[in-house]
């Protein structure tokens, strides 16, 4: 920054800081709303194999509380609701920890420094693997470790069945409530459903503009495990789920009920029926008797919560329950809002603008309609004091979900939840907090069998029964930095909240699993720097020097800078503690020892610390750039080396096919975003609509899965917004053609909640919201100007004459 310009803009912000309380993001001109002119057809049977997706299922609208999850089919003749709740999981607690581990640990590394990585491989997939069937290879429906399962279907069968016209069913963002119309002989119904988080019930309004013409039967289904029968005003569906071990599980139960005006309402053995009423509403709750505690796992009152659930709602009006549910969820979803387009008018059907972007990626509308969708997928599958998003989110129509529907710690329940703190959903990330708190104590377990060291550990997989074991096949089970990975989130929230007695609270987890890789690590005999090994670069597999095709070395670049990463978390949170005990002081000094990343002969990044070939030089995982993101190790400023050849590291994935999954595309978004490609970052962003969304904006692995909805908001929020670098970076990764636009309430570290609005790429008008108080610095295009904040206060620094204009055309 020049002298002149310097000055200009110190003299600006002396004249134009000004400060006022925190004002509500107004509400945009027109609603989000993903809306279509079919219905999903619920009349099209599952596939039965959890691996193949449901077309049609793929065109239902999503619905939840955290608890609760519905899709919405929306069809005329015969509605599909299908239905899903947070705990519905088979299995049981189990001890897969392999007694045979440790006393192979040094042989296996032994043989990996003398260059045997055949017989190191061989080794480690003999003793290092957990004990048992693990998690049945992704298919563990009917072992311990269990699924994530569909509660059933709920079914309003009418008793119209004539040809309908004027067809409208959507699903708006705004107010999270499913609406359906069409007209029937002259007759216009409508239908609107939502899910209740402070009443915890599904409701379904049912209406006609004529008297008695709503008549239909209700009934529930569910593929096993279903006992149906009526309880004087309710239709009760309830059954118990398999341990896994030829014994009972989980018991779960759901209640549904109606409040009709006019016409009959009736109870058979398995219906509700209904006959000429006006306005029927369905109301429907459920639960298991899980509990989030280990070992136990099992004792809440699910039959009594259900009953009180469902009978208050029946003493609740109709407006009522509404108004209290889009207060609850309003106070989220309103804190943020994105435009890119100036066009206010949407009159494209979703499915269609999706089919459309496939050919032409012009549309902007449909980006901030992907950014405010994953925001209101978090909303709605993770809630304070439920469990945590899962591969799934909180929606799976099937029995056998793809890899069990669980927590996969190698990067895809991270980034299920990397928007919460920069799209203002920091209390959604709580869940994940509060699952971490649980594998402590069987993390601990595993810790001491498998390696003889203290602290807790969690290798690629975990599940609601706290599995924190290996996998069953070394080349992919071998992840050894799952509980560090996770652990960062717990700083994430720190940061972005600087919320201390949240960091008091959660500091033991962050220690302990500090203990565990202090353990761990071991010096590299020619450097003497500090490994980590046995262990993998996440499911990729690269050429040894004696020709073998392997998976497990000593310092795969990921594992280090995972480590650099919990060190540096912990080593923060004790200063904001005013912790400096001995510990603290030897992680210090354990941090400047890690084995750093390092650069190859061609330019890239090295994935592994010798430079071997990768097998699949396009594979799906980016792990040796976490370092990159989410992680701080590699910047653009303070590290531009290392920033370059992680640049080239990813070009050469993209260029041999990477990217190619939904997930993976969407982690694409967000490196090059850090790296300030903003072209690259919107051509991931690209390829996630063209090549990994469905039409009801569900991504795919394939199949599907929700954390590329995740990534993808969280992608767009960093080409938006970046903090990571101590700086409040404005504009990081803003492409050509999103020259014009402005948001509202993205969060910065700090405790700082930015508006910002741009004109042809540069900020025009400024707003800084400061939680806490403190210094802030904002950086646009390299120029820096800082400040210092009051809590509570708002600021506007470039509001009467912009210091960055002269960087204008740039």
């Amino acid at each position: 920054m020049n002298s002149k310009l310097y000055l200009l803009a110190c003299f600006c912000f002396t004249i134009a800081f000004t400060s006022c309380e925190q004002k509500a993001v107004e509400p945009q001109t027109f609603n989000m709303k993903l809306w279509y002119k079919e219905p999903a057809k619920a009349s099209v049977t599952d596939d039965p194999n959890g691996w193949n997706d449901d077309a049609e299922w793929l065109k239902g609208l999503p619905m939840g509380n955290g608890a609760f999850g519905a899709v919405v089919f929306g069809d005329v003749h015969k509605e599909r609701i299908q239905l899903n709740e947070e705990s519905m999981w088979s299995g049981s607690e189990n001890d897969n920890n392999n007694p045979d581990a440790f006393p192979a640990l040094g042989k296996i590394r032994e043989l990996l420094y003398e260059g045997k990585y055949k017989e190191a491989t061989e080794l480690t997939n003999a003793t290092q693997i957990c004990k048992g069937v693990g998690s049945g290879y992704g298919s563990g429906a009917n072992v311990p470790f269990g699924c994530f399962q569909t509660l059933g279907d709920l079914w309003i069968d009418f008793e119209n069945k004539q040809p309908y016209e004027n067809y409208h069913r959507e699903l708006d963002l705004e107010d999270a409530v499913s609406r359906i119309q069409y007209t029937q002989d002259g007759v216009n119904y409508t239908r609107e459903v939502f899910v209740s988080h402070p009443d915890q019930l599904m409701v379904i309004k049912l209406t006609a503009d004529q008297a008695g013409k709503l008549s239909f039967n209700s009934s529930m289904s569910r593929p096993e495990h279903a006992q149906i029968h009526v309880e004087n005003d309710q239709l009760i569906m309830e059954g118990t789920m398999t341990d896994g071990k030829e014994g009972e599980g989980l018991n779960y139960m759901v209640r549904l009920s109606a409040v009709n005006k006019n016409g009959d309402l009736s109870y058979t053995d398995d219906k509700l029926v209904v006959k000429n009423a006006d306005e029927v509403t369905l109301l429907l709750t459920a639960s298991t008797d899980y509990v989030l505690d280990y070992p136990k796992y099992k004792g809440r009152p699910y039959k009594d919560l259900t009953q009180t659930h469902l009978q208050n709602g029946k003493q609740t009006s109709y407006e009522d329950l509404l108004k209290r549910h889009v207060t609850d969820y309003q106070q989220y979803y309103k804190r943020v809002d994105l435009s890119l387009t100036s066009n206010l008018r949407d009159t494209i059907p979703t499915d269609v603008r999706l089919q459309n972007f496939k050919t032409s990626t012009t549309d902007l509308h449909l980006v901030e309609l992907l950014f405010q969708y994953g925001r209101y997928l978090l909303i709605s599958s993770s809630r304070p004091g439920t469990l945590p998003a899962n591969l799934q989110g909180i929606w799976a129509n099937k029995v056998q979900t793809p890899w069990n529907g669980d927590y996969h710690t190698d990067v895809n329940v991270q980034m299920n939840y990397w928007p919460a703190e920069t799209t203002n959903l920091g209390e959604m990330h709580l869940p994940l907090f509060d699952l971490t708190k649980t594998l402590q104590t069987p993390g601990s377990e595993t810790a001491k069998v498998h390696y003889n060291s203290d602290g807790w550990v969690v290798h690629p997989i975990t599940n609601v029964w706290g599995y924190t074991s290996p996998g069953e096949g070394a080349s992919w089970g071998m992840h050894v930095t799952g509980g560090a990975w996770l652990t960062s989130h717990i700083m994430e929230h720190y940061y972005f909240t600087l919320d201390k007695a949240f960091l008091k609270d959660t500091y033991p987890i962050l220690k302990t699993s500090t203990q565990f890789y202090m353990d761990w690590l071991v010096e590299d005999k020619l450097t003497s720097a500090l490994v980590s090994g046995p262990s993998v670069s996440p499911e990729n597999t690269f050429i040894a020097p004696d020709g073998s095709k392997c998976q497990i070395s000593m310092g795969p670049s990921h594992d280090q800078q995972v480590i650099w990463q919990l060190f540096k978390n912990f080593i923060d949170a004790s200063n904001a503690l005013e912790i400096d005990d001995e510990f603290v002081q030897q992680v210090t000094v354990a941090q400047e020892r890690l084995a750093k990343p390092k650069i190859g002969a061609d330019g890239r990044l090295m994935e592994w610390n010798e430079a071997f070939e990768e097998v699949e030089p396009g594979h799906r995982h980016i792990s040796h750039l976490f370092g990159l993101h989410p992680g701080y190790q590699i910047d653009v400023e303070e590290t531009p080396e290392l920033a370059a050849a992680a640049k080239k590291s990813l070009d050469f994935r993209i260029a041999n096919g990477g990217g190619h999954t939904g997930w993976s595309a969407a982690w694409l978004i967000n490196q090059y975003a850090r790296l300030g490609e903003a072209e690259n970052a919107l051509h991931g962003l690209e390829m996630v609509l063209q090549k990994s969304t469905n039409p009801n904006l569900f991504t795919s692995h394939p199949p599907f899965q929700i954390d590329a909805n995740f990534g993808t908001t969280a992608g767009i929020a960093e080409m938006l917004l970046q903090s990571q670098s101590g700086s409040i970076r404005l504009l990081p990764a803003l492409p050509k053609s999103w020259a014009n636009g402005s948001y509202k309430g993205l969060c910065a570290r700090g405790g700082f909640v930015v508006d910002i609005t741009w004109e042809a790429g540069i900020p025009v008008d400024v707003k800084v919201f400061s939680k806490e108080g403190g210094e802030c610095t904002l950086e646009f295009k390299g120029q820096k100007i800082t400040f210092d904040t009051e809590k509570g206060k708002a600021y506007f620094p470039i509001k009467e004459q912009n210091p960055f204009g002269a960087i204008s055309g740039e």
